[in-house]
């Protein structure tokens, strides 16, 4: 109903006058001060200014307009323009083709990250969206993921018997059972509340989102264990970009190439600015795992990989292997 209403009273206040510039809705569920907050708001000043005024393009942090699981039935029905949502919140949708992010420790770092993204097998994905009314415009890095709970996580059995919360992704789902954890899918906007209240007993998280949300603040333990990947795939409504004066649309895609290549210089920086704010915080303990420890984790989880080839797709899977030289039976 809410979405609904959105998109009557869009109708109603958007009738054709002339100059009057084209609006894009740019919803999305975290802060203005992470990677993906910035790169919205550098895409906003690019695509305006690029458009010459044509464009006016409104920005909703924070899940101020739509929460995860509105955000897709919104861009859908064409309440808003523009998402940027988790590559792990496609399945509701029916398509699990990107859990391939949500592999643990599939990529070592983001120069293997970035030919997959920014190769074919990205290129495939986005372009795999269509038949659904969506077109894939950029894949936005966040960061490596560490665990926080509210008990020293050092092994993987440490984790046995906690509610840990997660995104709406099978992949995560199995990563968290083979820890011997009880996963909890939760919205990004209730994560602080739910953790302050004991509702669930920890998160996974690259920094940025841990210190922005404050979650810091009520999880006492963070493990730097960087066993899985958090980036976001930016789209379209398709009709909307579709209908596009090309000349317009030209310099939205210019102003979305800038802004990628700006997101994705500064995530890690902002993790790691973020991960120091929480150690002087004073209120969470920030583990660092040992060689020995990292290896526990590599163990218990890879398996995973081998449980989720039929939903993700056998094929996919090895092409991003191939891609980055991964090789599971030496890992």
């Amino acid at each position: 109903m809410r979405i609904l209403f959105a998109i009557l009273l869009s109708a109603m206040t958007s009738l054709p006058r002339a100059a009057e510039p084209i609006v894009l809705k740019f919803s999305h569920v975290v802060a203005v001060g992470t990677p993906k907050g910035k790169a919205a708001q550098r895409f906003k000043e690019l695509a305006e200014k690029y458009t010459g005024g044509a464009v006016r393009v409104e920005v909703y942090p924070d899940s101020s307009l739509y929460k995860d699981k509105e955000e897709f039935e919104a861009l859908q029905l064409g309440a808003v323009q523009m998402i940027a949502p988790s590559l792990a919140k496609f399945s509701p949708l029916g398509i699990h083709s990107f859990e391939v992010f949500d592999l643990p420790f599939l990529f070592d770092n983001e120069a293997q990250l970035h030919r997959v993204t920014g190769g074919e097998v990205g290129h495939e994905l986005l372009e795999s969206l269509e038949v659904r009314g969506i077109k894939g415009l950029a894949f936005w890095d966040n960061g490596f993921k560490s665990f926080s709970a509210n008990r020293p996580i050092r092994r993987p059995e440490d984790l046995r018997g906690l509610r840990m919360r997660i995104q709406s992704s099978r992949t995560l789902y199995e990563q968290m059972r083979a820890l011997g954890a009880q996963p909890e899918v939760m919205a990004f906007s209730e994560v602080y509340q739910a953790l302050k209240a004991g509702v669930v007993d920890g998160t996974e998280n690259p920094h940025s989102n841990l210190y922005t949300q404050r979650m810091h603040e009520v999880q006492p333990y963070v493990t730097l264990s960087r066993h899985g990947y958090l980036g976001y795939a930016v789209l379209a409504n398709l009709r909307f970009w579709e209908s596009l004066p090309g000349g317009v649309r030209r310099q939205l895609a210019r102003a979305m190439n800038e802004a990628t290549a700006y997101a994705n210089s500064i995530a890690a920086e902002e993790n790691a600015r973020a991960i120091e704010r929480v150690r002087t915080s004073g209120m969470t303990e920030v583990i660092e795992l040992g060689a020995d420890e990292r290896a526990a984790f590599r163990r218990a989880l890879l398996p995973v990989h081998a449980r989720m080839a039929d939903l993700i797709g056998r094929d996919l899977i090895e092409d991003v292997y191939d891609a980055i030289d991964f090789k599971p039976q030496d890992n």
